[in-house]
Parts: C-alpha cells; structure tokens; sequence
C-alpha cells in the first residue's frame, strides 16, 4: 500500500484528487501498487486509502491492472515488447508503463499522476551507495540510478540481483522528475510544494519520482506513458571478452535506445496486440483455454531468464542464467526444455543456446570430452565448466537432438552441417554407452543418481535417431541408414528390457517402478518413427491412474513433479481429451498454489506447493504442444 510518513501529512495543502504507483524491487520482484489521498480542504481529516484492484489481465507481452480509484479508475498496463522475431527490439531492456485514468461518475476532476521507483532495483543489498541523476534529454524527462561502485561482470551467483549498470525511469518532459530519500518521496505531490531542483544525489534507498498533472480528467480516458529501462552497460565476460547487449553492439547510447523506444511507441503496442492475440489463439487452437493460459503464463518467463550477445566471432549468443537451481550459464539441460517456444518464433535463437557449447567443444581448448558440457560458467560468467559432475548422455542427446530439431524446422541441415565433427563424436558416444546408462546423473539430477535410467536411454535413442536424420538431410545417405538401424534395433530391446506389465519401468529390471517417458516426444515431432505406438499408448493410459490433485508425478520415488515435463507427456497422447486430463491439474496448481513467485516448474502434486526452483526458462518447454501441432 501506500504509506505516506507523518512529517508528509503535517504538510499537506492540496484538496485535488491524486493517484500514485509505486515501483519497488522486493528480492528481486516488481510489485505495483497504486493509491488514492483524497484530502479536505480543512485539512482535519485526511483519507488515505488503498485503491482496489479490479481487474487483471495476463497477455503475453503484456500485463494490465485496472483500479478502482473513489470517483475515477486507473489502468496501468506494463508491456516488454519480447518479440522473437525482432532481435534489436526484444534486446532492449525498456518497458512501457501506460497509465490511463477516466471518471466513473461523469464529473470532471482535477488530477494528477505520481510514479516512483525505488533505486534498490539497481543494488544488489539495500546497504549499496547508490548515485541518482535527472536530466532532459530528446524531449524526455529522465532519472537514472545506479551504485557508485559499480562492480562490473565482477560478481556470480544464482540469487543475486545484478548491481552494476543503471536503471531509467523516463516520462514526458511535460512531467516534473526529482530525486529524493524513500521518506519524502511524496511530499512534492501531496503538498503541491515545488520539487527538489537537484539534478545528482549520492545515498541509500533513494527515490526516483515523477509527477504528471492530468489536468482535468472525464469520461474519456487521459493516457501518459512511461519507460523503464536497465542498461548493464556490459552483460557477459564470455572467455575473457566483455559483451555488451545486443542492442548496445553497434554503438547505441541508452539515452538514444529511450528515444527510439518512446518515439515507436503506437508502432510496438499495435505489434504487441497484434502478436498476442495471434499467440492465444494459436495456443488455444492447440491445446484448449487452459493449455493457452499456461502458455502465456510461461511466455516472459521463458524469454527474461536469458541474455542477448553477439559473439566476438559474429555468433548470436543467446545464454541462459539457470535461475534458482545454481545460477548456472547456457546450461544445455536447461537449454533442452526451453527449446519448444523458440524453435516456433526463431529458431536462430536457439541456435544462440547451441553456439558457445560447440564452441566449447571445438575452439575454446578447454574441453576434449567426447560428450558435450553441462554449462559454461555461473552466469554471467561464461569461461568454462563449473557444475560439479558431468552428464554425459543427457547433454550429448539434448544437443544432438536440438539440432535436429533446427534442422527440421528450416527445412535444411546446414547448422548441422558446421558442426558435423561434433556431432558425430556425440552420436558415437551414445551408440556406445547410451542404451543402457551408467550410474550417472541426468536433467532430473535433484532425484539423485540412477542407473539404468529407462527415460534416459529413451534420450539417448532419439539422440542417435536424430543424428541419422541430420545424415539423410546432408545427403549421407549410408550414415543415414547405419544409424537408422541402430536406433531401431535399441528401441526393440528397450521395449523388452523396460517392460513391467502394463507400463514401463522406472529403470531397466527394476519392478513396480514408472517415470514420465517424456523424452517419447521427439519421436513424432521429428518424424523419426524409431518407436512402437503401443508404448506410448500404454504409458499415457497408466499415468491417467497415477495422478494427484495438481498433476503427474515425474516418477515412482516421490509425488513432486516437474510442470515442463508433464506438457511433454500429455503432448504424447493421441486424442484431445487425455491431453487435457493432463493439463487440467497443472492449471489447477498455477491458479491455486499458495506460493508467491515466477512459476515454479518444481512443485508437489498433493498440496501446489513449490518444492524448489522459480523464474527458470524451461517453462518455454509448455509450447511443445503448439510446436508438434504445428508440425503437421
């Protein structure tokens, strides 16, 4: 809410009706919150309310509130123009704040408009020395703020906010900006005093404010729009070479990149409105209501938990930060289920995912292993492995296939093509020691070691099948064929070995045990047919007795589950209502889970809670539906 300290009230002089936002980094989130003071004019009562939120609508690029403010109501609306398509504008790190006020009881009413961010989104402790400036600049009013130490690419880790660079808070230059302490950030608005002329502070908790005077306010909606930003000024120490962003690698100012945001404006909304009701309908058409909500639930998500860079060799990098599991750079099985939303909107990206691990294996003389890397660093710090054990079969198969799945979605192999060496010291390896896995860790590593791992060597199969595409698509025609049959002849002893009645096992010989066969997937989606139908019928009709109250199990040992991996399961059934036998607990923990987070992909079945991990990208692994609809 808004709480407006004591020495605020003693001084306040106004009788208009005022509204305020409020923008703060609490541990990392962005909360919204907006209030009413109305003031009489005999100054013995003063009734400070919250404003009560009425609605709220999720889209894909965007998020919009509407408040109902006493006698007017206010919509805000955020919008990160993500759009895949567009690397230049889905790397500028600006948002838009629309804030739209109109009467509800048909009268005209003076008003005015308060936005204030805290300068904590730009520490990484409260306890951070911070600068904070005001300027006008491209008819702009702007604050920035950062610390004054300004440690760049010196700090990794996975709970930690970035506090380097600096934050913008942008508004008309019709607007009055100042900078104060967190106590008075609202004394020029309520008090109609003038702000405070300083155009640089240096402190703790500091506050950038702006004030808009909407004049006189009815029925029609009055519209101001604000934008904030963040420039790192440099994102990634990428094997010793300091990256800027991408929209930053041609030489362009923030100041510049503001101007070209605010001066686009009308352009991007109407391509935003335009991409998400495209992407609602497309899910929807998909999958069902719930399928499309998940889907644009998991949409910014998917895309925030990662950075754009261009490579000192020219290569899109596309690194993700593996959020609250590690903190880990351009993991690979991180990589592997996020790939869904991005092999449908630009597969260039993904291959942003692939280029720094095959540059790992093939240039950077740090890594001989005839199996790809698990990461490349803690982020943002991408200079070699630091993850504490390999993942041999997990990581050689997630390349192996992604880049199949490139290859399928262009139409041609010539990304494999590059990389041919690779890929068959990869698919060499899987043929050796894949079908029947070691005692080894995989993606679903929190589970612990499991040998023998039947969903695993389902993995390693479609790696190899894979691989044999890729050889047909480049005209090898004899390698095609050879690893064909070895693919084939696997899948023929997996559905033995696995068998345990009527369904498959956990691990090979191990009875009375099950797992979600989510890596089946490929199989369909890739046009491989390496695989009986009957197995799959099989397991979608046991897993239907298996779930709890917000969805499937990953396996047998325990009731969590992972939220990416059962889209990938019911994206195995045939018809359309087992698909949403699946999906309907899923939406079920989303809406409903008590945890206040970013969706978490970790949660338990029995009572929504998170278990662990939020804010990840794997979420883009909820497209996978969409992408073997798509398809057909």
């Amino acid at each position: 809410y808004i709480e407006i300290p004591h020495n605020i009230i003693e001084k306040l002089k106004s009788k208009d009706n005022v509204l305020a936002i409020h923008i703060q980094n609490t541990a990392g989130n962005q909360w919204l919150d907006a209030g009413l003071v109305t003031l009489d004019p005999s100054m013995n009562n003063v009734d400070i309310k919250k404003a009560k939120q009425t609605n709220v609508e999720l889209n894909a690029n965007q998020t919009k509130y509407t408040f109902d403010c006493d006698n007017v109501t206010l919509t805000a609306t955020f919008t990160s123009p993500l759009l895949l398509d567009d690397l230049d504008l889905m790397s500028r790190p600006i948002s838009y704040l629309s804030v739209k006020v109109k009467s509800k009881d048909k009268k005209t009413h003076q008003t005015k408009l308060y936005v204030g961010a805290s300068s904590n989104i730009a520490v990484y402790t409260s306890e951070q020395e911070v600068v904070a400036t005001k300027y006008s600049q491209n008819n702009l009013n702007i604050l920035k703020t950062g610390t004054v130490e300004q440690p760049v690419l010196q700090k990794k880790s996975d709970d930690m906010r970035v506090d380097w660079g600096y934050f913008y808070l942008s508004a008309p230059n019709t607007s009055q900006h100042y900078i104060s302490d967190a106590n008075s950030a609202l004394l020029p608005f309520v008090s109609n005093n003038k702000v405070d002329t300083k155009t640089e502070v240096t402190g703790k908790n500091l506050f950038l404010n702006t004030i808009t005077n909407l004049g006189s306010v009815d029925t029609k909606e009055t519209e101001t729009i604000l934008m904030l930003g963040y420039d790192e000024v440099y994102s990634i120490n990428y094997f010793g070479s300091k990256l800027k962003p991408w929209f930053k690698k041609d030489g362009t100012s923030f100041n510049k990149a503001l101007a070209i945001a605010a001066d686009d404006y009308q352009n991007i909304i109407k391509r935003v409105q335009k991409f998400d009701a495209k992407i609602y309908e497309d899910c929807l058409n998909a999958g069902g209501k719930k399928y499309a909500d998940l889907c644009i639930l998991a949409y910014r998500q998917a895309i925030a938990a990662h950075t754009l860079v261009e490579s000192p060799g020219g290569e899109i990098l596309f690194l993700s930060k593996e959020n609250n599991s590690g903190g880990f750079i351009n993991t690979v099985d991180v990589t592997y289920p996020s790939a869904p939303l991005f092999l449908i909107y630009n597969p260039d990206l993904l291959k942003g995912m692939l280029n720094g691990i095959f540059y790992y294996s093939e240039k950077s003389g740090k890594w001989s292993k005839p199996y790809p890397t698990h990461d490349l660093g803690v982020y943002p710090i991408a200079t070699g492995h630091i993850y504490g054990e390999d993942m041999p079969v997990e990581e050689a198969g997630n390349m192996i296939i992604l880049t199949a799945a490139i290859a399928h979605q262009e139409g041609n192999a010539e990304y494999a093509k590059k990389h041919w060496k690779t890929l068959t010291t990869w698919a060499n390896y899987l043929t050796k020691e894949g079908f029947d896995p070691g005692n080894q860790l995989c993606t679903d590593d929190f589970a612990g070691h499991l040998a023998r791992n039947s969903n695993l060597s389902v993995k390693a199969i479609m790696g190899i099948a894979s691989y044999a595409k890729l050889a047909g698509m480049l005209g090898e025609k004899e390698v095609e064929r050879k690893y064909t049959s070895i693919s084939k002849k696997l899948a023929k002893d997996w559905k033995k070995i696995a068998s345990d009645g009527d369904h498959y096992s956990l691990a090979f010989e191990a009875e009375g045990t099950w797992s979600q066969k989510y890596n089946l997937v490929w199989d369909d989606i890739l046009d491989l047919n390496i695989f009986s139908k009957s197995i799959i019928k099989k397991e979608i009709k046991y897993y239907l007795t298996k779930q709890n109250k917000y969805g499937l199990p990953l396996d047998s040992r325990k009731t969590y589950t992972k939220s990416d991996w059962i889209i990938w399961t019911a994206t195995l059934a045939e018809n359309e209502s087992d698909f949403k036998a699946f999906i309907d607990p899923l939406w079920k923990y989303a809406n409903e889970t008590p945890d206040r987070s970013p969706i978490s992909d970790f949660h338990e079945t029995t009572n929504g809670k998170r278990v662990n991990f939020k804010a990840r990208s794997v979420v883009g692994g909820y497209f996978i539906k969409l992408l073997k609809v798509r398809n057909k």
